[in-house]
């Protein structure tokens, strides 16, 4: 069976590759692993059906032979334990490549998220400008730590895995915003994982629905 993810039908990124099924379009390219995708509104994602796959009203989820899945992590982590390409052949290297996901998602991440949304959720608010420069400097420091372990290598730990795969797709999430402009092995870096062929086919195929839907 085919496995089938759920992905917005009308993204709020504008086909920019923000959205969380990103990592995943991106995870399946990488193992060459065929999936569907089924496209569920904004008010679809609130109703019981989609709620007894995503208890948080989100998006994607995963299904394939009676197994659902929510939580990008969780569902990239199941495609990387069952296909080859995403985790080291050694257990060693693969709970290093592990541990970089979880950096990722838990470490990385929330500051990233926080400005981000912050700056829909609070720009009109008196505080905002007072808060901006504290998630920035948080930001920071978590960058200058990453910048200083990944130093002048390729990947995180050793080839690329698929601890690279979110920590790229979280690091993504800066651009635009200058603060990576300290950090040039970090922009090397997600160019490189940008450039990667499987990257270039989830993009496409994500932002070919923001095209179908504005009719560009």
């Amino acid at each position: 069976m085919t496995p089938t993810i759920t992905a917005f039908e009308n993204s709020p990124d504008r086909g920019r590759g923000f959205a969380r099924d990103m990592p995943v379009r991106w995870a399946f390219e990488e193992v060459g692993q065929p999936y569907d995708v089924r496209l569920v509104s904004l008010k679809a994602m609130k109703e019981p059906a989609h709620l007894a796959l995503q208890p948080f009203g989100q998006i994607p989820t995963y299904e394939e032979n009676g197994l659902c899945l929510f939580e990008t992590g969780a569902i990239v982590l199941h495609i990387a334990q069952t296909h080859e390409g995403l985790l080291p052949i050694d257990a060693a290297g693969r709970a290093r490549a592990i541990g970089w996901m979880f950096a990722a998602v838990s470490t990385m991440e929330p500051p990233i998220v926080e400005r981000e949304s912050a700056g829909y959720l609070e720009r009109g608010e008196s505080w905002h400008d007072q808060r901006l420069p504290l998630m920035e400097e948080r930001i920071r420091t978590r960058l200058l730590q990453l910048s200083a372990r990944l130093g002048d290598a390729e990947w995180l730990d050793g080839g690329f895995s698929a601890g690279d795969l979110m920590m790229v797709t979280v690091l993504r999430r800066l651009e635009g915003s200058k603060l990576l402009d300290a950090f040039q092995n970090l922009a090397d870096y997600i160019a490189r994982g940008t450039a990667r062929p499987a990257y270039r086919r989830a993009f496409a195929a994500q932002r070919a629905v923001f095209e179908a839907i504005s009719g560009r």
